[in-house]
């Protein structure tokens, strides 16, 4: 079974209204949640073979927070085709991912995000909470038959996981005894 990590970019910055969307950087905030990521991302010894990222400065950013978390040899892809790409056409690139690929990090933007991971989950614990929402941060993880990318089809994944930078946060605090 192949494994697709959906990621959206963390919480970025509107203190510049002038800058262009595609040159927003991350706000501290989405810092912050890309530590805690990345640490889920280490302890659970994620090691996908391709990153495929939005162009866009703040999935750059995102990305180069959580790199050093990720395990194995990794090849990654900064692509312009993702930044505000419909549901369609991130299904189209991902559909062009060689089979022989195991596994696959997708690194994106809202709406197309959460309309692809809801899509593709047929079934899974947790699809009640992603059909609620997909916040900044927040990581989806889908485990895809032995179909392949080529095969990969709406509802033919499972979702193995959802997790939200705040919920990470929150178990990294201290427990005040």
């Amino acid at each position: 079974m192949s494994v697709l990590y959906l990621l959206r970019h963390a919480k970025s910055s509107w203190d510049d209204p002038g800058l262009e969307d595609r040159d927003r950087p991350l706000a501290p905030r989405g810092r912050r949640a890309s530590a805690h990521i990345a640490e889920h991302l280490r302890d659970d010894h994620v090691a996908p073979a391709l990153v495929l990222c939005s162009s866009a400065l703040r999935t750059r950013e995102t990305l180069a927070a959580i790199l050093p978390a990720l395990e194995g040899e990794v090849e990654i892809r900064i692509e312009d085709g993702l930044y505000l790409a419909g549901i369609d056409a991130l299904l189209a690139r991902l559909n062009d991912v060689p089979d022989s690929v195991p596994s696959v990090l997708l690194i994106g933007h809202n709406p197309s995000i959460h309309e692809l991971a809801l899509t593709l989950a047929g079934r899974g614990d947790g699809l009640d909470r992603l059909r609620e929402r997909f916040p900044t941060g927040a990581l989806a993880t889908l485990g895809i038959p032995t179909g392949g990318w080529s095969g990969l089809r709406p509802r033919a994944a499972v979702l193995e996981g959802f997790v939200l930078p705040r919920e990470l946060e929150e178990s990294a605090k201290p427990d005040p005894a």
